[in-house]
């Protein structure tokens, strides 16, 4: 036992039979239908997960598909004092951004810390979340694992416990710990490889800021598009243009997605299928909301919006996961604080972050309401009159 946490590697256990008969020599999936049982995990912080059993038939298994829309890189959420994983608040989250009408859930992104996390504590994660929306109703929503590591070998290890913890898709950044000795055809030849042998389809993943500055440019994505196990991207890049491109040249079905909610809008109308954005951790409802109005031809409504969403995520941009926890923690007292050596923020900071995405949550609450006269918040004119002529649109 880890005398960090309250579980080990033997926690999440993956039935060696099951496994042996899923991999073939060579580490490619062969098809079998077995199972993987990942049995019941408890600790002395009381958190159980049970019955979770996930089918690994490559060839057979349901796969939940990919739909345009937005979809949230969900929070991972850790005990106060001992840093453990606080599943009730992951599942509760989870279950949360689903009521709100999200179309999909990453798990193990940059707002989930899967920098923070063991491989162990990757896949319990995704297994609570799964469990959680299954258990909630949403068994069709997706989920898309982030899975990215500096080796070929240890991304396709991660692919595999994606699938075998409920997963659906990969999400997968370049290696970039070498990245002076990687040329275009280094990053080519890691996606492609990866994409050979994951058992589950995988999405690229643009996030210069991420890995070094490494910026896969519109050709190489557009050519990794045309691998049939490569079904998406999400561009957190910000480039539109790139964009763009990629969604007119890639295949039919190719999942452009933009990678922050602040040009969503920008993001629809250049082609993509849709945003994987931070900020639907903290307004969900808004988010989804500017998709929506965007496809039923609203486009005034739909610029009103995206400039409070812009507003709203440039809050996010600016702090982080820090910031994101800590408005969920001051407006609906859950978040808690990331793992060390991320910051606390102070009482002070805390009340500044919670200023900053006030008119946010403000659209948000009016959204979630039903977006009725009676909820319009007059009281705030003077503060946010592009606020309350939105809502006047809206009612």
């Amino acid at each position: 036992m880890s005398p960090h946490t309250n579980y080990s590697i033997s926690d999440l256990h993956i039935d060696p039979y099951a496994m042996s008969s899923f991999y073939g020599g060579n580490g490619v999936p062969t098809g079998h239908s077995e199972f993987a049982h990942i049995k019941e995990l408890t600790g002395c912080n009381g958190y159980s997960i049970t019955g979770l059993i996930t089918h690994i038939n490559a060839t057979e298994r349901h796969i939940r598909p990919l739909v345009p829309g937005i979809y949230a890189p969900t929070v991972a959420f850790f005990d106060e004092e001992t840093e453990d994983l606080d599943i009730d608040t992951i599942k509760k989250h989870a279950v949360r951004l689903a009521k709100a009408g999200l179309h999909g859930l990453v798990t193990q992104g940059s707002n989930g810390e899967a920098v923070h996390l063991s491989h162990t504590e990757r896949r319990i994660v995704t297994a609570s979340t799964r469990e959680a929306l299954d258990e909630a109703g949403f068994r069709d929503m997706p989920i898309i694992v982030g899975c990215g590591s500096q080796s070929i070998r240890e991304t396709i290890e991660l692919c595999h416990e994606a699938l075998l913890s409920g997963g659906d898709y990969a999400m997968i950044l370049p290696p970039s710990y070498y990245g002076a000795l990687y040329t275009s055809e280094s990053q080519f030849e890691f996606f492609t490889k990866i994409a050979d042998q994951s058992p589950v389809p995988i999405l690229i993943y643009n996030y210069p800021g991420a890995v070094s500055g490494i910026d896969l440019n519109s050709d190489v994505i557009t050519k990794l598009a045309k691998h049939p196990n490569i079904v998406g991207c999400k561009l957190t890049c910000g480039n539109t243009g790139k964009l763009g491109r990629i969604a007119a040249r890639a295949p039919s079905g190719f999942m452009t997605m933009g990678g922050s909610a602040d040009f969503t809008l920008p993001a629809l109308i250049g082609g993509g299928k849709g945003v994987i954005g931070g900020l639907a951790n903290i307004a969900p409802k808004a988010c989804v909301e500017v998709f929506n109005l965007y496809h039923a031809g609203k486009m005034e409504e739909a610029e009103k919006m995206q400039a409070i969403i812009g507003r709203g995520d440039w809050a996010a941009i600016k702090s982080g996961v820090v910031g994101t926890k800590s408005c969920l923690q001051s407006h609906f007292k859950y978040g808690g604080y990331g793992r060390k050596p991320l910051p606390r923020p102070t009482p002070e900071q805390a009340a500044a972050y919670l200023a900053e995405f006030e008119e946010l949550l403000l659209l948000e609450e009016f959204l979630m309401n039903g977006s009725r006269k009676e909820n319009i918040h007059f009281d705030k004119e003077s503060e946010y009159p592009d606020l309350i002529e939105l809502e006047k649109l809206l009612s």
